[in-house]
């Protein structure tokens, strides 16, 4: 898409933003950055904007915004924000950095969004891709933004990206060649009313554009996946822990097998490195995406040994004093918590924090009850978790969060 001399406003100062901003210059646009936050809360990026000779403003969103062809808004900006609002009542249309991003994408774009396992899933599909000798690139909510990388994809590259609900909330004409939705569960609902179908119809954005000529895997296994899956004419393949699929993969006698017209076993649940239920299916995912890709068995089966997972997600960090200490910062939702204590088998002492998104933690009450033994909550207030505790009644350690206190008590162990 040509978008030279066109005028482009962009919302956010932060990292999609000032990528998006760079992108825009590099392809010929006059950038205008704007951004509500105080300059030295975004002082580190506003040097690069300095550095790039582009346009911008801080503590505010001036009138000076309207002044363009279209906005480009970051992850972080809410959809409900008053200057996007302002924005669609002036007719001024708004991409998400994404969208944006993938104007100027030449290769293949394999996209994969869903509530928990994303980063997982895009550090695998990414690892076993290049394993298998293909030329990729990963990016979006991983980390690295779209926009940084877009200039550099050839024609029979690969790019993967993890795709949050904000980066799909303003696309147009964005459309992966593979889109892979792994599961959808309450999160992030303070950013869409409250409202889970709001969150879910904004997952599937990802599919909005996708023909029979493109690929679609999704978890057959989660029923809001089926229930909000829109009627697409689309080559759709499922993946289940549950049943046998007669396109896609699902796990049999121990066994991950891929389906169509024939069926044909790729490797063992016991190949994978990285453990417990939810990782299998996301590799499930991965493999599906493989086989289409015509990725041999072999090299599935050693990527999938080969990997050691992501930082922050159930990490193993030290032993200390006899007590073992795992990072699962990661686990931003009920559901990730979920997940982690299903993968100890002994009771464990639980280190929450952040702030509460709209989320019912009933689904994680048998699990702590019989799995915690006590835990210790860093919020600025009273969450709904600190009253869920108290009706457990679950000891709070808050006042004792040494490493002494616990080494009186027994390890836990992960389950294997």
């Amino acid at each position: 898409m040509d978008i030279k001399g066109k005028k482009i406003s962009i919302i956010g100062a932060a990292d999609s933003g000032i990528a998006a901003a760079k992108l825009a210059k590099k392809m010929g646009a006059l950038p205008f950055v704007s951004d509500s936050a105080s300059r030295q809360s975004v002082f580190k990026w506003i040097s690069v904007l300095e550095n790039e000779n582009i346009p911008y403003e801080t503590d505010k969103h001036s009138e000076k915004v309207f002044d363009c062809d279209f906005i480009v808004t970051s992850p972080g900006v809410p959809s409900f924000s008053g200057i996007l609002a302002e924005a669609k009542d002036k007719g001024i249309e708004i991409y998400s950095e994404f969208e944006f991003a993938s104007w100027f994408n030449k290769g293949k774009t394999i996209a994969i969004t869903g509530t928990n396992g994303k980063t997982t899933t895009t550090s695998l599909m990414n690892f076993t891709l290049k394993q298998s000798g293909f030329n990729t690139f990963s990016a979006g909510n991983i980390g690295t933004p779209f926009s940084d990388v877009v200039t550099e994809i050839g024609e029979n590259d690969y790019v993967v990206l993890e795709a949050s609900s904000f980066q799909l909330d303003f696309i147009k004409y964005f459309k992966p060649d593979f889109a892979v939705v792994l599961n959808i569960t309450p999160d992030h609902l303070d950013r869409y009313n409250n409202d889970f179908a709001l969150y879910a119809r904004s997952k599937m954005n990802i599919l909005k554009n996708q023909t029979a000529n493109d690929v679609l895997i999704y978890n057959s296994d989660d029923r809001n996946v089926i229930d909000f899956m829109p009627a697409a004419d689309v080559n759709k393949y499922g993946f289940s822990l549950q049943k046998e699929m007669l396109k896609g993969s699902y796990v049999k006698e121990g066994n991950m097998i891929f389906s169509d017209q024939t069926k044909e076993t790729v490797c063992a649940v016991s190949d994978l490195f990285i453990k417990g239920p939810h990782n299998v299916s996301n590799a499930l995912a991965v493999l599906t995406v493989a086989k289409k890709l015509g990725i041999p068995n072999k090299k599935i089966k050693s990527a999938f040994s080969s990997f050691r997972g992501v930082e922050h997600r159930i990490e193993f960090v030290r032993e200390l004093a006899g007590v073992e200490y795992y990072n699962d910062s990661k686990a931003t939702n009920v559901d990730s918590v979920w997940y982690a204590l299903n993968s100890f088998e002994k009771p464990i002492y639980l280190i929450l924090g952040g702030k509460d998104k709209g989320n019912d933690y009933n689904k994680i009450k048998e699990l702590v009850a019989r799995k915690v033994k006590k835990y210790m909550l860093s919020v600025l207030r009273q969450t709904k978790f600190m009253i869920f505790s108290r009706i457990l009644f679950l000891p709070n350690i808050n006042n004792h969060w040494k490493a002494a206190f616990f080494r009186q008590e027994k390890k836990p162990n992960r389950g294997r």
